[in-house]
């Protein structure tokens, strides 16, 4: 046991998990985790090479894409050191310090996604309901100011939590549940009144796992009114095969960390297991997922990808 009273006062550290009763496997379950990193890293930093080595894929829905890119590829890097240490070398332990700063980039990453995807779904309803206007209503100048104002927001949106969990005591255990530092996981370690914390958590979670999905939806739904009123079937079919890649993304990275929050919230009391494999699954799965998403369903990057890697002239 490691008691402290307060965090500034002596060096702490936290020791990490990772997959609880099966420690003597670590070695094997190295391999998969080891093999979607490199799906992730490989896939992302493809999409970047292929967007920024081809002058006509400059459009806006590319260059919202390449930001989802980054995106993932920051939140792959962020969990890879601490994962892959766990298995290769049983380095479970972590500093105070380092603790906090994966809390802020692996939350900060994950937000970043969820407002990426909330600009890629009015991307695609100018795009849809306002054809006409598109070029003119996304600029690249708006574009960068829609990728600052997501850089902002995330950041407004981390920093706080993460201050008023520094400056309470942890105490007792330091036994965190997975192989990485989570807001949900840290909080419970902590030996005082964490109403403050709850309670800005419960208002983050409205105004970003909630809200986001919700003006997803409803863009969404004006774009589909907007197809029905499409006479020809065939141009119905377009617009909506345009949008499944994004929808797709959108499932891949709300379905897990909903699942994430309500398993924490709701199901404290169920196996380890069952945490760490959601928890795992809310990190790998947008970062592998979703490159191969847009390389599948989309023709211009697939195009691309194909004559990139058949060394053919472009």
């Amino acid at each position: 046991m490691l008691l402290v009273t307060n965090s500034t006062q002596v060096p702490f550290y936290f020791i990490l998990m990772g997959i609880p009763g099966f420690e003597v496997f670590h070695t094997w379950i190295s391999i998969p985790f080891c093999c979607l990193y490199a799906v992730s890293l490989m896939g992302n930093t493809t999409i970047l090479a292929v967007i920024r080595s081809e002058p006509s894929l400059r459009e806006p829905m590319y260059l919202f894409l390449s930001m989802l890119a980054l995106t993932d590829l920051g939140l792959t890097l962020t969990t890879l050191p601490t994962v892959m240490g766990i298995f290769w070398c049983s380095a479970s332990e972590i500093s105070f310090e380092a603790c906090f700063a994966q809390f802020f980039f692996l939350h900060g990453f994950s937000f970043m996604e969820s407002s990426v995807l909330l600009a890629m779904s009015f991307d695609r309803y100018v795009a849809i309901c306002c054809p006409l206007h598109y070029v003119s209503i996304l600029t690249n100048r708006v574009v960068s100011r829609i990728g600052i104002a997501i850089i902002c927001r995330c950041v407004v949106a981390v920093l706080p939590p993460l201050f008023l969990l520094k400056r309470l005591p942890f105490c007792g255990s330091n036994h965190l549940s997975h192989s990485y530092c989570l807001h949900q996981d840290m909080i419970r370690l902590v030996c005082a009144d964490t109403t403050i914390n709850n309670w800005y958590g419960f208002v983050l979670a409205l105004l970003i796992i909630t809200l986001d999905p919700l003006l997803i939806v409803f863009s969404y739904a004006l774009i589909l009114r907007s197809v029905l009123r499409v006479g020809s079937q065939v141009e119905r079919l377009r617009a909506l095969n345009n949008c499944l890649s994004h929808i797709l993304a959108v499932l891949v990275l709300f379905v897990p960390m909903v699942g994430l929050s309500m398993t924490h919230r709701f199901a404290k009391h169920a196996p380890p297991i069952v945490h760490v494999l959601m928890a795992n699954i809310y990190v790998l799965a947008p970062p592998v997922i979703n490159p191969i998403i847009y390389s599948v369903k989309t023709k211009q990057i697939r195009r691309r990808i194909f004559l990139l890697f058949s060394h053919r002239p472009l």
